[in-house]
């Protein structure tokens, strides 16, 4: 790791060099001691040239307005800067990082900028620190986790015209649907104006409510026509927003949580209070080896993911999982249906078995209103959720259980029980969102009733599978607490709910927690850093599933994606295969009437379930490739691969259009291997190898749905 230069005690210039070598940062001190980060990336790469650079932190302060670090604004009180007061640079190689100090002699702001690196990833993982050195209160309105400037610089005038940028829209049934535009579309060429201030627009995408990935990810990529890419991710459940612009004829990144125009957030500092924002990490991609720029860079950020989390044994043991919901008992039940479906999960090859909602529906009014007790159904279970889970454990499986943690209907006991105080508030008055309330978990009675709740199912039924969704957008978050900003009290919630499933895993070692929002819609690594698995969709039609399975591992670690397979018995064996293929390079999310099949139609599920169990094992260690680009909602033909070191699979799905396609697989161009079909083997797939050019050709049958697992393994 490069060393920081050393300082002397009245410098003119001076400099800080930092970071790996694949992705250094360079940091330079004015002699009146503002700092700027003046470079950011690989040698030869766009950003790799210096310019002016960009203050290391943007502030907004209430009464203040907007504040760039080292730069007066004519917004800002005159004189307010801040000014660089130290450093600290930690190269033991196991975690390199950096901590720049800076302070304002006129507010008694002080901040610190952090960043970190992870050996052997081309990643940068940055945030900031804020503390009230000083005698007043300070109001923050925003402030940015990381700043990088220099993506266009080496173009030119023409700086824009190469980049493209690239981020994903999302919403309930139709999660992570990517597109790109050249970045000139989005910013207008304004060059040919001359203003003091230069240009004041960007290209930005954010979060509203409490769904973190319910309009868009918070993740996007920059990528340079002359081979690099920068891929992002914003660690934030409570609020984020990243945006894209030009500053000083450069074009800079700058990547934030909460704020107060769109998220209603404001943190108040009392003095010696502070503050840390969230997380933000940028991964640098090349094109070299096969890879195009924006692969290595989301296969850099998949490092990265792996890197940050919890350590858990379910990332390298990939257990299958069967739960009765999805296009099956959705919600209702029973012993009776059940003890059918834990029988032939298990000879399926399934190795959890979870119950999903509705196994504490004893209300003849319904249960959405009703819930947060988490107590069984007498009605539903005669003889007891036990018996129900006793059998599960006789199966050879684990039993798991659906949670809403987060919500208390409005007719639960539990709501009177709780004071109002652990619960959502704005203006004095309970937040109610589709008749429920919503907990707080920063509130010792909210924390202590969600403890006892999973303490006693683990203990009562051998659980050791909570599948923990959140149906709710109570929208900017509770005004209670001391900054009175919904915001602020939404993210000290996300904080505190994170730190609850710590501590819960803490208490628990053996337990498996899978993160879910109505499918998608809470898809972060603030949680997924604790969570085991994410679920990728509620999507029930298995034609439109492909597009949001192929573009998970975009934006979560495939050991992570649940996808769902729910074959049924009233399918063709092309409508299994298709639906149970579409899991197999993911997490397994097995669903279906599978006590209703004939043998033959089983025996093909269990079938594709053998197949994942011999591969599952390549799949923490392998990166995502997507041989026909990140896939379109209407594409006809979608392919998603995992890239390893030994081996490569292909999993292909084709929903009309012509029956033979070429897929691109550039980074085994010359190598002495070839493809074969995994799953499913009851058909013949044609498969045209050309190694030179590393190109397959792949026919499938010409009915639609279709789909096949493929792998290419070296040739002893």
């Amino acid at each position: 790791m490069p060393q920081a230069t050393a300082l002397t005690a009245n410098p003119q210039v001076s400099e800080i060099d930092w970071g790996l070598e694949a992705l250094p940062l360079r940091f330079r001190i004015d002699g009146e001691g503002a700092v700027r980060i003046v470079r950011a990336g690989p040698v030869g790469a766009a950003s790799h040239t210096e310019g002016p650079g960009l203050p290391l932190v943007e502030i907004q302060l209430s009464g203040s307005g907007r504040k760039w670090s080292g730069e007066r604004s004519v917004e800002t009180s005159a004189g307010a800067r801040l000014l660089y007061r130290g450093h600290e640079a930690d190269g033991d190689g196991t975690r390199p990082s950096l901590r720049i100090d800076l302070a304002d002699p006129v507010t008694g702001l002080v901040v610190e900028a952090h960043y970190r690196a992870v050996p052997g990833v081309p990643v940068v993982r940055a945030w900031t620190t804020l503390r009230n050195e000083g005698a007043a209160d300070l109001t923050v309105e925003a402030v940015t986790s990381l700043v990088l400037p220099g993506f266009g610089r080496s173009t030119g005038r023409e700086r824009l015209a190469r980049i493209d940028v690239h981020w994903a829209a999302s919403d309930w049934l139709a999660e992570g649907r990517w597109q790109s535009r050249p970045l000139r579309e989005l910013l207008p060429d304004l060059s040919r104006f001359a203003h003091e201030h230069g240009p004041r627009g960007c290209f930005a995408r954010s979060s509203q409510g409490s769904w973190s990935s319910g309009r868009y990810l918070p993740t996007g990529a920059l990528v340079h026509g002359g081979g690099h890419a920068w891929a992002w991710q914003i660690e934030s459940s409570g609020g984020w927003r990243w945006e894209v612009g030009e500053h000083d004829a450069d074009v800079y990144l700058a990547l934030l949580g909460p704020h107060d125009r769109e998220h209603q957030w404001r943190q108040v500092l009392r003095p010696g209070e502070e503050f840390t924002t969230v997380r933000a990490a940028v991964a640098v991609g090349v094109t070299a080896h096969g890879d195009d720029a924006l692969t290595a860079a989301l296969a850099a950020l998949t490092r990265y993911r792996r890197a940050v989390r919890r350590p858990h044994r379910d990332h390298t043991v990939l257990p299958v999982i069967f739960n009765d919901y999805m296009n099956t008992l959705m919600g209702d039940p029973t012993t009776e249906r059940l003890l059918p479906l834990v029988d032939a999960a298990s000879r399926a090859g399934a190795e959890y078995f979870v119950i999903d909602a509705g196994w504490y529906d004893d209300d003849a009014e319904g249960w959405w209103d009703s819930v947060g007790e988490w107590r069984e159904s007498a009605a539903r279970f005669p003889g007891g959720l036990g018996e129900v889970c006793q059998a599960i454990l006789a199966a050879g499986m684990t039993p798991g259980l659906w949670l809403e943690p987060e919500v208390v209907g409005v007719r639960s006991r539990v709501a009177e029980q709780l004071p109002s105080d652990a619960f959502f508030q704005r203006d004095g008055e309970r937040v109610v969102e589709h008749g429920r309330y919503h907990l707080d978990l920063r509130h010792p009675a909210a924390r202590a009733h969600l403890d006892a709740v999973v303490d006693r199912l683990v203990a009562d039924y051998a659980v050791g599978y909570f599948k923990l969704d959140y149906n709710i957008n109570p929208g900017p978050g509770t005004d209670t607490g001391t900054s009175r900003s919904p915001g602020a009290g939404l993210l000290g919630h996300q904080r505190a709910y994170t730190d609850w499933l710590s501590d819960v895993l803490d208490r628990h070692p053996g337990l498996t927690i899978e993160n879910c929002a109505s499918g998608g819609m809470r898809a972060d690594y603030a949680l997924l850093a604790q969570a085991q698995l994410q679920s990728t969709s509620d999507q029930q039609d298995p034609l439109r599933y492909p597009p949001i399975a192929a573009s998970a591992p975009a934006a979560i670690a495939p050991e992570q994606a649940a996808v769902w397979a729910y074959p049924q018995p009233g399918s063709t064996d092309e409508e299994i295969a298709f639906t149970v293929a579409g899991a197999l390079l993911g997490r397994v999310h097995l669903s279906g009437h599978l006590d209703r099949m004939t043998p033959h139609q089983h025996a093909l599920v269990a079938e594709g379930i053998a197949v994942y169990k011999r591969l599952r094992a390549d799949i923490p260690a392998s990166t995502p490739l997507w041989p026909l680009g990140l896939p379109g909602w209407e594409d006809h033909w979608l392919c998603l691969g995992l890239r390893g070191a030994d081996r490569t699979y292909l999993l292909v799905w084709r929903r009309g259009g012509a029956g033979e396609q070429v897929l691109p697989v550039p980074h085994l161009a010359g190598s002495r291997t070839s493809p074969r079909v995994l799953y499913p083997t009851h058909r013949p797939t044609g498969l045209g190898w050309n190694a030179d050019q590393g190109s397959l050709r792949l026919s499938l049958a010409e009915e639609t749905p279709g789909a096949c697992l493929l792998v290419f393994e070296r040739d002893s």
